[in-house]
C-alpha cells in the first residue's frame, strides 16, 4: 500500500523532500524530452497513466555470486515494506546525470544512490565498474494514486563491498544464493511480504539467465533494444 499524497502528516519528511528531485522524462525510445519532479512522475493522471521517466535497477553480487537484496523502509512513499533488488532509483535531470555516452549519467547516479541508500563508499562502486546491461520499459499503476512508468536501466556489479544501510531508505538487507532464490521468493509470498513490480518482472523473465551466466555477463549487453514489458 502506497502513502496518501493528500495526507501530509503521513509522509516522512525526508522522503517528502525527495519528491522535488528533477527526474528525466523520456519517450518510448528513451530520448530525453524534459524534466519533471519525482512527485509529478509518480502521481497517476486522470487517464490512468503516469509520466515515463528514466530509472535504474542495480543488481550487486558478492564474490560468491550471492545477490544483495533489501526491504524498503516503511517510510518510503511508494512500495513501503517491499523487497527489491540491491538499489533502485532515478538519475536526475542535471548536466552530470544526463550524460548519454554509454549511460555514464545513469552509472553516476547509481554510484550516488548506492552510497546514499546502502552506505557503499563511492570508490567501491565506480562508474567504470558498473556494467550497463540493457533497458526495460514497464508500468505499474499501483493503488491508483502513486504509480511507476519507467525506462529502467539494468546495472550489474560483482564485488565485495562494505554496506551501512540508511534506515530511512532500507529496513533489511540480505545476500541470497542463486539456488535459494526461488525459495526466498516463495517464503516472502507465504508470509505476505510483497516485492516491487519491477523486481518481480525482472526476477521472472530475465534475472535467471543473467545470474546463471554472471561470470560472462557482458555477452548479454544490449544497448540497442529495449525490453518492453507492459
Amino acid at each position: 500500500m502506497n502513502k496518501d499524497v493528500n495526507s501530509a502528516e503521513e509522509l516522512d519528511p525526508q522522503q517528502c523532500a525527495l519528491l522535488s528531485e528533477p527526474c528525466i522524462l523520456v519517450d518510448e525510445n528513451d530520448r530525453n524530452v524534459g524534466s519533471a519532479s519525482k512527485r509529478e512522475c509518480h502521481l497517476m493522471r486522470g487517464d490512468g497513466t503516469s509520466l515515463l521517466h528514466r530509472a535504474f535497477s542495480v543488481f550487486l553480487f558478492n564474490s560468491s555470486g550471492e545477490l544483495l537484496v533489501h526491504r524498503r523502509s516503511d517510510a518510503k512513499i511508494t512500495f513501503p515494506g517491499h523487497y527489491t533488488n540491491t538499489c533502485c532509483s532515478h538519475p536526475l535531470h542535471t548536466p552530470e546525470e544526463t550524460i548519454e555516452d554509454d549511460a555514464l549519467g545513469v552509472r553516476l547516479a547509481a554510484q550516488r544512490r548506492l552510497h546514499f541508500e546502502l552506505g557503499i563508499p563511492p570508490e567501491q562502486a565506480t562508474p567504470d565498474e558498473l556494467i550497463y546491461l540493457t533497458r526495460i520499459h514497464y508500468a505499474s499503476p499501483s493503488d491508483g494514486m502513486w504509480g511507476e512508468h519507467e525506462m529502467d536501466y539494468i546495472i550489474f556489479l560483482q564485488k565485495d563491498v562494505v554496506i551501512a544501510p540508511n534506515e530511512n531508505e532500507i529496513q533489511d538487507t540480505r545476500y541470497v544464493k542463486r539456488e535459494e532464490f526461488q525459495n526466498f521468493l516463495n517464503d516472502l509470498k507465504e508470509n505476505d511480504i510483497p516485492i516491487t513490480p519491477w523486481f518481480s518482472l525482472i526476477a521472472q523473465n530475465l534475472l535467471p539467465i543473467w545470474w546463471e551466466n554472471l561470470n560472462n555477463i557482458n555477452k548479454f549487453k544490449d544497448h540497442q533494444n529495449i525490453h518492453h514489458m507492459m
